[in-house]
Formats: structure tokens, sequence, C-alpha cells
């Protein structure tokens, strides 16, 4: 799954090729600080983003990197706050609580405990392929839908300014329509700030840019005596001082499940990805517990749900990091931050803003959309409609992931459901060569279908129905099939059948042979073209085949 803070211009170079564990050395230290330097600067934006104070950011990466690597499969995987996660967080608490008091505070570190919960218990029921109930449409409808509601949210800060809707599209919109209210010096902050950061990463993947961008940011804000938004106070005195409204915990339920499988593509798609690189396994349930234990790690220090950073893994990768030592020393680093965070309280909120627009600008991007488009009209749908509901529904954007996964379940059923046939007739003998699934959903359409192939031929004296065309068959649909055949069988015409699937052959072969005979060899009935499993190249001119158009999933 692409990250909100992917940067594609990180491109790390292949590791070796594993040759038993490798040891922790002097290069995972300085990974793992290199990363530190990276996260600082985004976990403060990102815990902004979730409506909390930005201190919390950093309590969410003290303890989930070291935790996250420790137990998890992958020997690089940074764990921590990310921009997706953080406005999933936002949408659920917002509901139930204002922004940045203390009962939202509180509930932000529950909703760490159930996430933590939620994806312990998919890895030790060692379910963890209910990940993949999100369909790859879905994940990119998501994210590029979840990225321009980041960047929306972000442009009122930007031009020093608030947003007056919930809605960040809405905000931005009266924003940008009321030029008199912005603040040419914010806009000034946030346009160095990005363009500092585009310039270290051309220099070097490794130049912490961000960082000495919030650095100078709040060095300069100082000196001239910024007059717009600053972070203000980031006191820790509060670390541990929680509220908790009973009657909000059961909103949590849901999107506390919603962001554990959303959550975890991406370090799955992290852990995938370089396990392919250093031809090692991985374990996703395993990599779910870590997940899981992280985050249970981030409600026990105060913070929020985390998740798996594709661009901090890929920098930590590629300053050196092998072994789970560099997300240790990330924690350190970052621990190590603390008695210094009062020297960031006159740091422009605008300036955060440019850290955020950096990170999550790559991800605008509707060209995967448009190439779903030529591949699959419906698939684009699915991920079409998963961008709008995203958006639409903002700032509850869980409610966008939820009804993209109900439409590509639909999808994946209407299509189980299609059966589309090829016919020829040879003689008086009729072929029918069905292809899709045959189940107790689709044998309507396919007794159908065999019905209007009869009616085209009605001098046919023979059926051979060919089933090599059919991916799967099972019980109630092999037993459908025996009564459509018996059927016709007693309307008079000889029926046989031929080219059953090998891999069917278990059930529907059993149930089949009890009244039919069976072809013993397919491909060998004086069609061409009949292999099982195969249609015809050029559908025979005799007998139009019905549905046989091809059909773009």
């Amino acid at each position: 799954m692409p990250s909100a803070d992917t940067d594609p211009s990180h491109r790390p170079s292949p590791g070796p090729r594993a040759r038993g564990v490798a040891r922790p050395s002097g290069r995972d230290v300085v990974a793992g600080i290199t990363v530190a330097l990276v996260l600082v600067p985004q976990s403060l934006a990102y815990a902004v983003i979730a409506g909390l104070p930005p201190q919390r950011g950093i309590l969410a990466s003290i303890l989930p990197p070291v935790v996250g690597g420790t137990l998890g499969s992958s020997r690089y995987l940074q764990t921590g706050p990310t921009a997706i996660t953080a406005l999933l967080t936002f949408g659920a608490l917002s509901a139930v609580a204002q922004p940045g008091t203390t009962a939202y505070v509180t509930l932000a570190v529950v909703l760490a405990l159930l996430v933590g919960a939620a994806r312990v218990a998919v890895g030790l029921l060692r379910v963890g392929g209910i990940a993949y109930l999100m369909s790859q449409t879905v994940v990119v409808g998501f994210t590029t839908g979840a990225a321009l509601l980041i960047i929306a949210a972000q442009l009122p800060a930007a031009l020093g300014t608030s947003g007056p809707h919930a809605n960040p599209l809405l905000s931005a919109a009266a924003v940008l329509a009321d030029p008199a209210s912005w603040s040419p010096v914010a806009a000034a902050i946030t346009a160095v700030v990005i363009v500092v950061v585009l310039v270290a990463r051309r220099i070097s993947p490794l130049a912490p840019g961000a960082l000495a961008a919030l650095v100078a940011a709040t060095a300069a804000s100082g000196l001239a005596g910024y007059a717009g938004p600053t972070l203000g106070r980031l006191s820790l005195d509060d670390m541990f001082a929680f509220e908790v409204d009973p009657a909000a915990l059961p909103w949590l339920v849901v999107p506390a499940v919603v962001i554990a499988l959303v959550g975890f593509a991406e370090p799955a798609a992290i852990a995938r990805r370089y396990a392919a690189a250093d031809r090692e396994p991985w374990d996703p349930n395993r990599e779910f517990i870590a997940q899981g234990a992280a985050n249970v790690a981030s409600a026990v220090s105060g913070g929020f749900p985390v998740g798996g950073s594709f661009s901090r893994t890929a920098l930590g990768r590629q300053a050196g990091a092998r072994t789970a030592l560099a997300p240790a020393a990330t924690s350190v680093a970052v621990l190590l931050t603390l008695p210094f965070l009062g020297l960031l309280e006159a740091l422009p909120v605008a300036a955060l803003a440019g850290v955020v627009i950096v990170a999550v600008g790559p991800l605008v991007d509707p060209r995967p959309m448009l190439h779903y488009r030529s591949l699959s009209g419906v698939q684009f749908g699915v991920a079409l409609v998963t961008f709008l509901a995203t958006v639409g529904f903002a700032p509850h954007v869980e409610y966008g992931v939820m009804i993209g996964i109900g439409m590509g379940i639909a999808v994946h059923l209407w299509r189980e459901g299609r059966i589309h046939s090829h016919a020829w007739i040879e003689g008086d003998v009729l072929h029918v060569r069905p292809h899709g699934v045959l189940y107790f959903g689709s044998a309507p359409q396919l007794e159908g279908l065999l019905l209007v192939h009869l009616s085209r031929h009605p001098d046919a004296g023979r059926l051979a129905i060919h089933l090599g065309g059919l991916g799967r068959i099972d019980l109630t649909g092999a037993l459908a099939l025996e009564q459509i055949l018996l059927d016709i069988r007693e309307a008079g015409l000889q029926v046989e059948i031929r080219d059953v699937p090998e891999q069917t052959r278990r059930i529907a072969g059993r149930v089949l042979e009890r009244t039919f005979d069976i072809e013993p060899s397919p491909g060998q009935d004086g069609h061409p073209d009949a292999r099982p499993a195969q249609a015809p190249s050029e559908p025979s001119t005799v007998g139009d085949p019905v549905h046989s158009g091809t059909d773009r999933w």
C-alpha cells in the first residue's frame, strides 16, 4: 500500500542476499539515528493531523520502533506515526470528543490500545490473510483521497488562517476563496520549508532536510518575532493526565478494526518487498502481532495509533540498517529529544504544514486510477467510488474504506455469479463450453444459457457440455448441473460430459458420473480448440455465442 509519508525519490539499494542471521553493527546505530532525524519532525506534524498536541507525536515515536522492530519478521521495518493512520485517528475521534482536549487525548490512547489488541488477535488466530480483503483498487482509491484531504487540511495553516468546516476540502476551498485572510509571511515560511526539504532530498536521501528546515524556521520565528500561529507550549507535565468518557468507548471499536486492517497494508507491503529483495521469508501473522504490540506500546507511552512507514524504512535500509538494532537506536534517539522539546515552541505551524505537504504530495496522483480505467471499468469504478466516499465523508474517512471493501466484495460476487459460454454445432451434436465459476449462485444462469443454445438448435440430437472452461465447481453447483442435465435428457436429448477440470474432478466427477458418462480424454472431441479451460480463439459462426464478449474486470 502507498504511504502518505512515502518519498518516491528514495530508491534503496538492493540488500545483500541473506546468508544466515545478520549481526548488529555500528551501521545499524547510524541508520537508526538517521531515521530519528526524519521521524521527529514527521511525528510532530502527524500528531497535529490527528488533532492532538504535537508532543504526542514524540510520545508515539519512542517505544513503537523498538517493539515493532524486535517482534516483527522484517529486519528493516520502522514503526511510528504515519499520515494515513493519523487521519484515520482524527476521523474516529473528532465525532466523539473535541480535538486537543484531555478527553480527546485519552480516547487517542484508548484507540491505540484497541488497534493493538485487534492486530494481536488477528496474529494469534493466524488469520493474517484478512488484511487482503482490501483490493489494490480500494487501497489506491482510499490513499489518493486521504492524501488529498491531508494536503487540504494543511492549506489553512500554510496560509496563516483557519478553516471553517469539518471537511478539509470545504475548508480549503473557503480559505482559497478569501485571499484577504491570507498571511504572506506564513505562506513564505511554508514555501521555504518545502523548497529546503526538496533540495535536501536531491542532495542526498539521507540529508535531514525536514529537521533542518524546522530548526531554521524556529530560529527565524524567534528572532523576527513572528506573530502567527506557533506550536506553543510543548510540556509533558500532563503526559498521564487522562479523562475517560465510557459512553464514547463503544464508538471506537469499528474505527479501531478499520485502522488495524488499513494500517497493516503498508507494513505488509514493506515486509514483502524487502523479504523478496533479500530472499528471506516473512510471516504476516507475526507482523500483525508485532504491529499490535507496537500500538499497545504507543498507548502505554501516551501516544496514538501507529503503523509502518515506507519512507522511513527505505531511508533506514539505505543508511545501513540490517537488524532490529536500527529501530532500537531510533527509539533511543527520539527519547533523547524530549528535554529539548521546549526549543520548538516558537515553531510556526506553517512550517509543519510544509513538511506534511512535501510528504503527502506524491500520493495525490490520479495516474494509477486512470490506468485501472484502461484495464477494467468495474475495478476503476471501485477505486473511484472509494476515492469519492473517502473525500465526501471526511473527516470520517473510515467510511470510504468500508464502502470500498463492500464494493470489492460485491464485484467479486457479481463476477463469480456470471457465466458465459461458447457453442458450436457438429452434425447433430450441440457443443457448449461454459466459462466462469459454477456454484449455487451461478447455476440458474447456466441453465438459462443451455436453454438458449438448445432453442437456437432445435434439430440437435445430442448435447456435449465441455466443463474445462469452469475454474471451479462446488458441490451445490455440481448438484444443480446434474439436475439441469437430467431435465434436458428427459426432454429427449442424449447428454455427454467432457473436459471435467482436474481441480473439480473430486467433487463434480463423483456427482456427475453417477448419472452420466464422462469422456476420459479431453481435447479429442473433434473440435480443434476443445482444450480444457480454454475458449475457442474464434467462436464458430454456427450457433452464436451467448455472453461471449470480453469482460474487463
